[in-house]
């Protein structure tokens, strides 16, 4: 397929296969040849993900008119571009989740062009709900606050690591609204514009992998957010809405970067094959868990706004197994790919990286199995 000949627009008559042929192809084209410039250099690929945004692989989820509202087909795509560069996956997932905000919001400032240039890829945007989400987990304190004065809210804090940002970018973001007394009474959510009054963007120490994914510490002084850019307020009803569609959407990245792993191992079964037959995890064993694991998540795509108990802690598992699964696939390829695959250059030492970010970015496996484990004792009978 011609990638110059797609249209530019996401709803564009595309089939979904089309739309993962037409990923597959700039994932394994013009994103493959940048992979280690963004894993090691700092390359951030905004050509790449604007490619991407064009096809509608970071707005398939949503519903018309910004996309398919075919959440299969957006953690299909996630996993075909994490297959090939865990890093730009993640930014997908990045930018999909910003749309999903945007969309749950319900709030016409924000529906409108906003949502529409994210879907197109003209805007990029990201996710600053790391905090929020182990505040809610009693993990960690609120780090953004909010007060109320006319017309919405002078927001003050510093958030350490958020992703896809600069200059121009936007994130969904979540602070907590203080009384006189400095008491958190409740939380409110809003778009967080890069450009503002008071955003400062300052640059991370180095990270062992996945240099080029916009990631900056987030300093905000005396940020103003009124009604044009709240998402929700009170925030707690709208994060239980879309919770399970936040966390299912990050099981493509876990997907995309164990088959990689897979991948690799079989690229030297004709030469190691005798000798890796010895070992465990082996690529056709591997091959039938994600299988199972994929055809459980594309199951659990067909209802992510499902508010049971059940279906969440049902995502969380799913979401735990593949970030499980990453870990033990990337581990297995550096044991079939050999010394040749304890070199820095080497495909499977990035996949082994890549493999620790799905581990711990969050919600993380400890904080996976913590929220399993409460959402379980409160739905057993006393």
């Amino acid at each position: 397929m011609d990638l110059a000949d797609l249209p530019r627009d996401p709803l564009a008559p595309l089939s979904p296969d089309a739309v993962l042929a037409a990923v597959r192809d700039v994932a394994r084209g013009p994103l493959a040849r940048v992979v280690e410039a963004i894993d090691r250099e700092g390359y951030y690929p905004r050509a790449e993900l604007q490619q991407l945004a064009a096809l509608g692989a970071m707005s398939a989820h949503l519903d018309a008119p910004a996309g398919r509202g075919d959440y299969r087909l957006a953690l299909q795509a996630m996993a075909e571009v994490s297959r090939v560069c865990g890093a730009t996956g993640f930014m997908v997932w990045c930018q999909a989740v910003c749309g999903l905000y945007l969309q749950a919001s319900g709030n016409p400032a924000l529906t409108g062009e906003v949502l529409m240039a994210l879907a197109r890829g003209d805007a990029l945007g990201g996710t600053a709900m790391s905090n929020p989400m182990k505040s809610y987990a009693q993990i960690e304190g609120l780090l953004l606050k909010a007060t109320p004065v006319e017309g919405g809210y002078r927001v003050n804090g510093t958030l350490p690591w958020v992703s896809n940002l600069g200059p121009g970018h936007a994130c969904g973001a979540l602070a907590g609204v203080v009384n006189e007394q400095g008491e958190v009474v409740r939380e409110v959510m809003f778009l967080l514009r890069c450009d503002a009054p008071g955003v400062e963007l300052r640059d991370c120490p180095s990270f062992s992998a996945m240099e080029g994914t916009g990631t900056y510490a987030l300093r905000v002084k005396d940020l103003f957010i009124g009604a044009d850019d709240t998402m929700a307020d009170p925030a707690r009803p709208f994060i239980a809405r879309i919770r399970g569609a936040f966390v299912l959407l990050q099981c493509g990245m876990a997907v995309g970067v164990t088959q990689g792993a897979i991948d690799t191992m079989w690229a030297v079964e004709d030469q190691l094959g005798h000798v890796n037959q010895f070992l465990e995890d082996r690529p056709a064993a591997l091959q039938a868990e994600l299988d199972a694991l994929t055809a459980r998540v594309m199951a659990l795509a067909d209802t992510p706004f499902d508010s049971s108990v059940d279906f969440f802690i049902d995502v969380l598992d799913a979401r735990a197994h593949g970030a499980e699964l990453a870990l033990r696939a990337a581990q297995s390829a550096l044991l079939h790919q050999g010394a040749r695959g304890y070199l820095l250059s080497s495909e499977v030492q990035r996949r082994v990286r890549e493999s620790h970010f799905v581990a711990i970015v969050t919600p993380a496996i400890k904080h996976l199995r913590k929220e399993i484990a409460r959402l379980s004792a409160e739905a057993m009978p006393a």
